[in-house]
């Protein structure tokens, strides 16, 4: 499921991705109270909030649960928030730890087997085998190789950035999301990833 999303969210990606000012001026807004500046904020970088907790609890309803949680905590703690570093590393460091809380409830519950998600109905042919052959490309990868390639293509985030929201070395980061790209670029028969 995360490869469905993640092949909607890579089309989506065209648009212009929201610059650190703008997001802060939003965050600062949202602290102010202002209902609108949390719904644009949420326009601009839901894609982004569902695509990473899909990559981390791998079930469409608990991304969603999570990327509704995080706007919540967002509006919450807008006030509190310090302007000095990347707010879509802010952003997404709520999720992750979001997502993470999640995955540690849930490992102590019974696991409930949901039913897989069906492909919508207004999807060519030719777009839903492009999604199954990226859904097949993507198992190659490791958890981590896939949330550093999410995060950078999707989220437009910087490695250093991509570094500090998954706890690892800018190196470690640069490493992990070269070799992802190589093994899609091995499974994708040499295509340009």
């Amino acid at each position: 499921m995360l490869f469905l999303c993640l092949t909607s969210t890579l089309e989506n990606t065209q648009r212009e991705r929201p610059s650190a000012p703008e997001l802060k001026d939003l965050i600062r807004r949202i602290g102010l109270g202002e209902e609108a500046a949390l719904a644009e904020f949420y326009q601009k970088t839901s894609s982004a909030v569902f695509g990473f907790a899909l990559s981390i609890c791998k079930n469409h309803a608990d991304a969603e649960e999570i990327m509704q949680d995080t706007y919540l905590a967002v509006d919450a703690n807008a006030g509190q928030y310090q302007p000095t570093g990347s707010p879509m590393a802010w952003l997404l460091t709520i999720a992750k730890n979001l997502a993470l809380g999640r995955l540690r409830r849930s490992d102590r519950e019974t696991a409930v087997e949901t039913l897989p998600e069906q492909a919508h109905p207004s999807d060519t042919a030719e777009r839903t085998e492009n999604k199954m052959i990226l859904e097949t490309a993507m198992t190659i990868l490791s958890e981590e190789e896939r949330q550093i390639l999410i995060l950078h293509a999707v989220s437009g985030l910087k490695h250093r950035e991509i570094a500090a929201v998954l706890g690892l070395t800018l190196s470690g980061t640069l490493s992990k999301y070269h070799r992802a790209l190589k093994k899609l670029q091995k499974q994708l028969g040499g295509m340009a990833v």
